[in-house]
């Protein structure tokens, strides 16, 4: 088996071996490997700290830091596992992992579930989202709500599967290089 050699570890905070993240996602070698060349990118356009703080996560979605959103500023919060208000290379693979077209779905339903519990109570209620989903009428949704919700309504889920992740080094070709990792090596 080849080894990554690499100074990420040393500019890079909470940068992560790519042969343990693929063992721990759906994603291969080289697509960490290509999303650690995303990462490079997003955690630099602000401060070059090798982290992605919130604003640089604004950034790279909106190509405006200024512009807020309640969705994208869930989504950071759930992306920083750590709850330290910037988000590593390893929680970035990992998070990136559930919108993954090979995750498995009850990944899925879990983080969506989690990105509509907005005050992270294990309950969504009224105020969160829809009336319909409290199948039991107790003014809130639980987990169980949840899931059924879900599954009369797979189309929620859409927004869980980013397709170009099955092969993110075919969708984003200027991240390919030459990897010193042998994908077939176990």
């Amino acid at each position: 088996m080849g080894c990554f050699h690499s100074t990420a570890t040393k500019q890079f905070p909470g940068h992560e071996d790519p042969v343990v993240l693929s063992s721990q996602t759906a994603f291969s070698v080289s697509e960490v490997e290509a999303l650690f060349e995303l990462f490079k990118n997003i955690s630099s356009s602000v401060i070059d700290d090798g982290l992605i703080s919130k604003e640089e996560f604004q950034l790279a979605l909106f190509k405006n830091r200024k512009k807020e959103n309640l969705f994208a500023n869930r989504i950071f919060d759930l992306f920083d596992v750590k709850q330290k208000g910037v988000i590593d290379f390893g929680d970035f693979v990992r998070a990136l992992n559930v919108f993954h077209p090979n995750a498995p779905q009850e990944e899925k339903i879990d983080f969506s579930f989690r990105l509509y519990d907005m005050d992270g109570t294990g309950f969504i209620n009224r105020q969160e989202t829809f009336l319909e989903a409290d199948s039991n009428q107790d003014g809130k949704i639980d987990k169980s709500d949840w899931h059924n919700f879900v599954a009369r309504n797979p189309s929620l889920l859409k927004i869980m599967t980013l397709s170009y992740l099955r092969d993110i080094t075919t969708t984003f070709p200027s991240f390919v290089f030459h990897s010193e990792v042998d994908e077939g090596a176990t």
